[in-house]
């Protein structure tokens, strides 16, 4: 299952996310995005679980929690939208 992670503090390390999500069962993988050009977090992230029951407690449990001195909004991610354009035009 795969779960976004959203209001996170600037602060937060892929480790504090994996420490929170790990009481819950095994992540498989955790990822913060970051500005390209600055490498600052942009203030959310996503954890994958490899089970969704273990998933779903996570959300329940986490949802509006303090992770690293923030409460952070925690739901199941949806697939990202197709987006069009974003190159030049000449």
């Amino acid at each position: 299952m795969n779960i976004y992670v959203g209001n996170l503090s600037f602060d937060a390390t892929e480790s504090d996310l994996e420490q929170a999500f790990a009481q819950f069962g095994d992540v498989k993988s955790v990822n913060i995005i970051t500005d390209r050009e600055t490498g600052r977090s942009r203030g959310f992230g996503f954890v994958e679980m490899h089970d969704d029951q273990a998933g779903r407690e996570a959300i329940e449990h986490l949802n509006l929690k303090q992770i690293a001195g923030r409460a952070v909004t925690v739901n199941e991610a949806r697939p990202r939208e197709n987006r069009r354009g974003g190159g030049r035009r000449w």
